[in-house]
C-alpha cells in the first residue's frame, strides 16, 4: 500500500469520472496538487531523525512541523473545506501521510523490509472447516484484518498445513508494533472506538502499543480518560473543537500545529522501538513483579 496517502485521495479525486468534474473542483484540486507536490518534496529532501539520537532532531521534527503548518494553512482555507467534506478524507489524509514523513528515516534504520504507514492489520486468526474430514485435510486458516491510518511493524507471510498433508495454504498480514490512529479532532465515541480498537489489537500482539493522533479535542471535562486502554492520546493544537462555521467567523484564531507535542510523539515512539519488550513470567519472577 502506497505511503503517500494524502497524496493518493488527490489523485483519486483528479482521475473520478463521476465526482469532482466540474470547473470549480478541477481548479481546486489543481491548486491543491501543487501545493500537496511542494509539501512533499521538501520533506523527501529533509532526513532524520533516525534510530541514533543526534542534537539535530528536534530542530528537523520542527522543521517538518513548519511544512506541514504551511500546508494544512493552504489546504484548511474555507473555500476547500466547505467545497471537500469530512467523507472525502482529504484534510483528515494530511496526518496520516505526516506519519511516514515523521517515522520514515527512523524505521527504515531498522530495516529496509519494516512495516510503515497505512495497514490493512491483523486482527484476529481462526479456523472454519466444513466438516472433520476436511479439517484434517487443510486447516482453512482464515485470517481477520482490521484498518490503522498508520503502522510500523513487520510483515509475515505464513503457511499452514496439516500434518501428514502436502497442500498448504498461505496468508500475508501486517502486526503492528505502534499503530496510530489520526482524527481532525476526537470526541468521546471516536475514544471509545480506539480504546476497543486497542485492546483487540493487545489480545493478540501484546507488544504493541496503540497511540491517538488528533488536531483538536471535542472532549469535556467530565470524562474518565484513564478508563480508556489507548496508550496516549496527542492534541496537536492544543485546542478544544470548533465547529466550521465559527473557525472561519472573524476574531477567531487557529492554534498551529505545536513542533513540541510531535517531538513527544517522536521520542515516545523511538524509545519504545528501542526498548527491550521482554516480559515472561521468569523475567517477572526475577523483579519480584510481573507486570
Amino acid at each position: 500500500m502506497s505511503v503517500y496517502v494524502h497524496g493518493d485521495n488527490i489523485s483519486q479525486k483528479e482521475s473520478s469520472e463521476r465526482k469532482y468534474r466540474d470547473a470549480t473542483s478541477v481548479r481546486y484540486l489543481h491548486e491543491i496538487r501543487r501545493r500537496y507536490e511542494k509539501w512533499k518534496a521538501s520533506n523527501l529532501a529533509l532526513r532524520g531523525p533516525g534510530r541514533e539520537s543526534l542534537n539535530t532532531d528536534q530542530l528537523v521534527v520542527s522543521e517538518r512541523v513548519r511544512f506541514l503548518n504551511d500546508y494544512k494553512d493552504f489546504l484548511d482555507q474555507q473555500a476547500y473545506a466547505e467545497h471537500f467534506d469530512s467523507r472525502s478524507n482529504l484534510h483528515s489524509s494530511v496526518l496520516e501521510e505526516f506519519m511516514y514523513y515523521l517515522f520514515r528515516d527512523l524505521v527504515s534504520d531498522y530495516s529496509e523490509h519494516a512495516l510503515i504507514g497505512k495497514s490493512h492489520a491483523f486482527k484476529d486468526i481462526f479456523f472454519r472447516s466444513d466438516n472433520y474430514t476436511s479439517m484434517i485435510a487443510s486447516p482453512n486458516a482464515l485470517v481477520e484484518k482490521k484498518d490503522h491510518d498508520f503502522v510500523i511493524g513487520s510483515t509475515v507471510n505464513a503457511r499452514f498445513m496439516c500434518k501428514g498433508m502436502e497442500a498448504y495454504e498461505t496468508a500475508s498480514f501486517d502486526i503492528p508494533a505502534v499503530a496510530i490512529e489520526c482524527k481532525t479532532y476526537l470526541d468521546k465515541t471516536m475514544l471509545e472506538g480506539a480504546s476497543t480498537a486497542c485492546e483487540q489489537l493487545k489480545s493478540r500482539n501484546s507488544n504493541a502499543i496503540y497511540i491517538l493522533v488528533a488536531e483538536r479535542l471535542k472532549l469535556t471535562e467530565a470524562i474518565n480518560l484513564r478508563k480508556y486502554k489507548v496508550d496516549q492520546i496527542y492534541v496537536l493544537r492544543k485546542q478544544r473543537n470548533t465547529d466550521r462555521e465559527y473557525r472561519y467567523a472573524e476574531g477567531y484564531t487557529a492554534n498551529p500545529i505545536y513542533s513540541d507535542v510531535v517531538w513527544h510523539l517522536f521520542s515516545m515512539v523511538r524509545e519504545y522501538l528501542a526498548s527491550d519488550w521482554q516480559g515472561t513470567l521468569s523475567d517477572g519472577l526475577e523483579r519480584g513483579y510481573l507486570i
